[in-house]
């Protein structure tokens, strides 16, 4: 079992940063892809980024590319994802994930934190 506990989040104005972190614990040897998702009401969890963390090669979803970023710190068994120049429509519970296969499918995470929520306003 891998426990992932997040960190981050709250309300923002338009323009504004966030930085989140997501610790995982617990049998974590094997879960060594780990990504954010975000789901906003009545829609579906949304790819945003993730890492290997084993290679550090991160992947992004286009939207997310040139605002956010996804970084890891393997002593602390740590990711993070900094979000710049958030809009209104980055309003979502964001979750982190960790798992086995090289996805941007929610269904192929193991592993899920416990979600933290942005609002951002305009």
């Amino acid at each position: 079992q891998v426990q992932l506990t997040e960190s981050g989040g709250g309300l923002v104005q338009t323009g504004g940063s966030l930085r989140f972190s997501c610790q995982a614990s617990g049998h974590t040897f094997g879960s060594y892809l780990r990504g954010w998702f975000r789901q906003a009401p009545g829609k579906e969890r949304e790819f945003i980024a993730r890492v290997d963390y084993n290679s550090g090669e991160s992947v992004y979803a286009d939207n997310a590319k040139g605002r956010f970023t996804i970084s890891k710190d393997n002593a602390r068994n740590t990711i993070y994802l900094e979000m710049n120049s958030l809009k209104p429509e980055d309003t979502a519970a964001y979750y982190c994930a960790a798992g086995r296969k090289l996805s941007v499918r929610p269904d192929d995470y193991d592993y899920w934190g416990q979600g933290t929520q942005v609002t951002v306003s305009s």
